[in-house]
């Protein structure tokens, strides 16, 4: 199962990401969303697991938006929240998939059998920082983590 994973667009969804995620059976949003046509726009490319970020609280669109997400992923229990900071500091045993975004920073970490996972920002670049996403190969019994480039 080939999996998305995109945050802090801040109202920003960029061609290259959508082309990115062509052919996902999933797109999760790690928050930051920015506008309810980004949301649009991926669910227009696969279903979506979403959480609102700190952006986008106050916003009548976001109201529904959860601000953790548990979910099963082709097998993978999954554990989506916005800021790093929020994740608990002991995770169920069965968690093995940690998605964050809030930072900018993307990360691909391994602890044990369990992978953390910030696919850095996709929406506006801050500082020097690069812009990405995350594909996740998702199988049976291994989930494999890549990051995409969106600008040179």
């Amino acid at each position: 199962m080939k999996v998305g994973v995109i945050s802090d667009t801040h109202g920003l969804l960029r061609t290259e990401a959508v082309a990115a995620l062509k052919g996902c059976e999933w797109i999760i949003h790690a928050g930051d969303i920015g506008a309810p046509e980004i949301l649009e726009q991926l669910a227009s490319i696969a279903p979506l697991h979403v959480v609102r970020g700190n952006n986008d609280l106050g916003f009548p669109w976001a109201e529904h938006l959860a601000d953790r997400l548990r979910f099963d992923l082709n097998g993978w229990q999954a554990l989506l929240v916005h800021d790093i900071a929020d994740v608990p500091a002991v995770l169920d045993a069965d968690i093995k998939l940690v998605i964050t975004g809030h930072s900018h920073k993307p990360r691909i970490e391994w602890h044990g059998d369990q992978l953390h996972l910030n696919p850095g920002s996709a929406g506006r670049r801050r500082f020097k920082l690069p812009v990405t996403l995350a594909l996740l190969e998702v199988f049976e019994g291994s989930i494999e983590p890549r990051l995409v480039s969106l600008l040179e």
